[in-house]
């Protein structure tokens, strides 16, 4: 029986013998391949590969990186080693809609997402209740125009106190500014409806009803500094038809972007996820 399992995840450009500089180092080293996941994206000419294996107890990680770095440099490959069971630090950003948050935090408490949750920032106080019962540090951080420099540094303080891997904005109803979406550029995921470009502003939903749409939908993405559209992790969509009201489009909505946004965040810290250009490369379960 193995000891431990690890996620060892790679990137480099694309070269004979890339899938066996992994795997036969694996089969060399005595490890176990439990799941293996490559690709070879012939656009950019890059290729990724994530590989879980699990080994004895005898496994030293110092030692693995030892080896694995001169066969790593040949192929001019980005790798990361991680523990399976390792719990990322992630806070978490929410204006006054709950929906994420409560999915988000209900499936840390049954173990379905492993992570630990160091903080929840909010530029409203309606959901603190919600944080203290799960006994999670709120922090209420009030946002006009002339006070968003101020408050986004006290934001960006908080991220960099609690040691954050990942920021999760989980509705999280404010426009970031440049500065701090640079700063948060491909470790902080966003959530938004799939009704963009075509319906934006406000009551997106009402919009939608209007125009008779028969489709739903919403979209995670890393944040950059172009408004919702950074390189997406995971889209859902539900059919809807002439028998569904504003209300009913906007519940529709919300059950698919709590969904879609779990899915993305689970998909991230499971290593799951490369960028590739504005593009990225999911490997799914």
């Amino acid at each position: 029986m193995a000891d431990s399992s690890w996620i060892l995840t790679a990137s480099c450009p694309s070269q004979l013998g890339t899938v066996d500089a992994v795997t036969g180092f694996l089969y060399q080293n005595e490890h176990y391949i439990e799941e293996l996941h490559s690709f070879d994206d012939k656009q950019s000419k890059h290729f990724f590969i994530r590989a879980c294996f699990s080994t004895n107890s005898h496994f030293d990680q110092n030692t693995f990186r030892q080896r694995f770095s001169p066969r790593a440099e040949k192929f001019e490959m980005q790798w990361e080693l991680q523990p399976s069971d390792h719990k990322p630090r992630v806070v978490i950003l929410v204006s006054k809609f709950d929906h994420c948050l409560n999915d988000l935090l209900y499936k840390n408490k049954i173990g379905q997402l492993n992570i630990d949750i160091p903080a929840i920032i909010s530029n409203h106080p309606d959901l603190k209740a919600l944080a203290d019962w799960h006994q999670i540090p709120y922090y209420h951080l009030p946002i006009t125009p002339q006070s968003k420099p101020q408050q986004e540094q006290q934001l960006w303080q908080i991220i960099r106190d609690s040691k954050a891997d990942l920021v999760v904005l989980a509705r999280y109803m404010q426009v970031l500014s440049d500065e701090l979406s640079q700063k948060l550029e491909g470790w902080a995921i966003n959530i938004h409806h799939s009704l963009l470009p075509g319906f934006k502003g406000a009551k997106p939903y009402h919009q939608a009803y209007e125009k008779g749409v028969k489709t739903v939908g919403a979209t995670a993405h890393y944040i950059n500094a172009d408004l919702d559209e950074g390189p997406i992790i995971a889209q859902g969509i539900e059919p809807v038809d002439h028998t569904y009201y504003p209300e009913d489009l906007i519940a529709k909505g919300r059950d698919i972007e709590r969904i879609t946004l779990s899915r993305a965040v689970k998909y991230h810290i499971e290593k799951r996820v490369f960028l590739n250009g504005n593009r990225t490369v999911v490997f799914k379960e």
